[in-house]
């Protein structure tokens, strides 16, 4: 079973925050779904380029979903036992420069 989450209030808050209707929950709630199906749907983050801050949150893998041309959605995986995953939801970029920006490219 894959549970998914995201990593803080603030986050969630943000993403609650959006209508439901608005093309970024739509995309949003359509990657939820993919990821648990499957928690290894998006595509992973060289270790070397995961940033110094997730590290801190003890983030130590990390994938990225395309959600439009422009935005990214970042997520990792935590096995808390055999039978349960938990992706977590770290946090989605509307702007790729900021994308860009936040892992080095």
């Amino acid at each position: 079973m894959v549970k998914v989450k995201f990593l803080n209030d603030k986050l969630e808050k943000e993403y609650l925050s959006l209508l439901d209707d608005d093309r970024l929950k739509k995309k949003i709630n359509w990657v939820i779904e993919r990821i648990k199906e499957n928690p290894n749907f998006g595509q992973p983050i060289a270790k070397r380029l995961i940033p110094k801050e997730y590290k801190n949150e003890r983030i130590n893998n990390a994938f990225w979903i395309a959600l439009s041309d422009e935005s990214r959605l970042i997520y990792t995986i935590i096995s808390e036992d055999k039978d349960e995953i938990t992706a977590t939801i770290v946090e989605w970029f509307v702007r790729h420069k900021d994308y860009e920006r936040k892992f080095g490219y």
